[in-house]
């Protein structure tokens, strides 16, 4: 077991860490973006899961089929994204599509995913995973990854660990990004409000005949209120070139 304070073989010490390391993530969600939230996931794994040597978490975007390597911990990790990525398999993709923790113990006697085991072989040192379901919201999956160079690295114990681990970890990410889209609606509402503020001096008009007139912009020119609203505030904010 990692950690100073984990008597070795006790469920209750690692479980107790892992609650005091999510309850500080927890906290830093005041201060923290995102990035900053999925580095100390991925880095806690790897400190508190058994048998981990990198980690790193895969992200798929279920509507543009596209996937996003974020957080890892050695660029190893980005490179096994991408050969899953373009094969289209492997334990990682099997853990976000399919909803469930997915433990690879030897690459050299695993049959499935052939293509992947293949080139991970080939390419990298790496010979066993283990890979959790990230869920994040309705339009991108999620998974947390573990890696190893030694077979057999990751034992049921680990296992256990990884998904209380994981499952924390999601709740986690689904709180910063929360945080993350309501600071942006803040930011937009913020700017729309400063640019009908604009109009309404440069026109004397009202604030709702300002945002008709700001509206009407919009659909005649096929550009979004808000972006609108960004274009009037920076041409308010430039310094006058006549």
């Amino acid at each position: 077991m990692k950690g100073d304070d984990v008597i070795e073989g006790s469920n209750e010490g690692i479980h107790l860490i892992i609650a005091n390391l999510v309850r500080d993530m927890h906290d830093s969600l005041r201060n923290s973006d995102l990035d900053a939230i999925l580095a100390s996931i991925t880095a806690g794994a790897v400190d508190y899961v058994d048998g981990a040597q990198y980690a790193g978490i895969i992200l798929v975007d279920k509507r543009k089929m596209t996937t996003e390597s974020v957080a890892v911990t050695d660029p190893i990790v980005e490179l096994l994204d991408a050969i899953q990525t373009r094969v289209g398999e492997g334990p990682c993709l099997e853990a976000a599509w399919e909803h469930q923790t997915v433990r690879l113990n030897d690459f050299a006697e695993e049959p499935r995913w052939p293509a992947f085991v293949a080139e991970t072989l080939a390419r990298t040192s790496v010979l066993s995973s283990l890979s959790f379901e990230l869920h994040s919201n309705d339009n991108t999956l999620g998974a947390l990854n573990l890696f190893s160079e030694h077979a057999n690295a990751f034992s049921a114990e680990a296992e256990e660990v990884g998904r209380v681990y994981a499952t924390h970890a999601a709740l986690v990410m689904q709180r910063a990004r929360e945080k993350e889209h309501f600071n942006s609606a803040l930011a937009s509402r913020d700017v729309i409000g400063q640019a009908k503020g604009i109009i309404m001096e440069r026109f004397d008009i009202d604030s709702i005949a300002a945002f008709e007139l700001m509206r009407r912009l919009s659909q005649d020119t096929n550009t979004p209120v808000v972006e609108l609203s960004r274009q009037l505030v920076r041409r308010e904010d430039q310094p006058d070139k006549k």
